[in-house]
């Protein structure tokens, strides 16, 4: 019978990241194997705490520690503006700004034919839903890159028999880059130059 290698385990483990490859994983793996275990208790505390206790938003699909989140429970916002992005990470990057004051919707993806995502496979029911309840304006905030825009136009499709103004975030956002990687004030400068879809 083969001896289990626990440091191996960890390395395969930690390759399994988004960008983590056999090097980095490596020498990751050694960094914890030097790392006091009081540390690396904290680590796996923290990690299984976010599995516990963090969870997805009802309404617009966004992460939290409490259900309905923050941003759909505000006071201060808009709940005639919302802005649709991809991904969860995706509102930090708006937030950056401090100059929207809407809500949100999390489609979590975009449309991709090539790796198998459809408009089902979306969450866009749950955003049509929501423009039954008086919308005036959606943000289309999708990546600039193929899918995200695949995905703007056909969100924009759907939205404007419905009513409410459609607009999308201008393009001082690179192409082909994602939201993550935008500062404060580009994301500022797309947001205020949208336009009407």
């Amino acid at each position: 019978m083969a001896r289990l290698d626990p440091l191996a385990d960890l390395v395969a483990a930690l390759q399994r990241l988004p960008g983590i490859g056999a090097r980095s994983a490596q020498r990751l793996a050694y960094h914890l194997l030097k790392t006091p275990r009081e540390e690396i208790e904290a680590l796996a505390a923290a990690m299984l705490g976010v599995k516990d206790r963090v969870t997805y938003c009802t309404i617009c699909n966004n992460i939290t520690d409490v259900d309905p989140c923050g941003y759909c429970t505000a006071d201060d916002r808009n709940p005639r503006l919302i802005c649709v992005v991809e991904q969860p990470e995706n509102v930090a990057s708006v937030e950056k700004t401090r100059g929207f004051r809407g809500r949100y919707h999390v489609l979590m993806g975009a449309i991709a034919p090539l790796q198998g995502v459809g408009p089902d496979d979306l969450k866009i029911k749950g955003l049509l839903a929501r423009l039954t309840e008086g919308v005036d304006e959606v943000i289309l905030a999708t990546n600039p890159n193929v899918e995200g825009e695949a995905t703007a136009l056909y969100l924009a499709r759907l939205i404007k028999p419905l009513g409410p103004k459609v607009t999308r975030i201008a393009m001082g956002v690179p192409v082909g880059s994602d939201l993550d990687y935008t500062d404060e004030f580009t994301m500022s400068k797309a947001m205020e130059g949208r336009r009407e879809m």
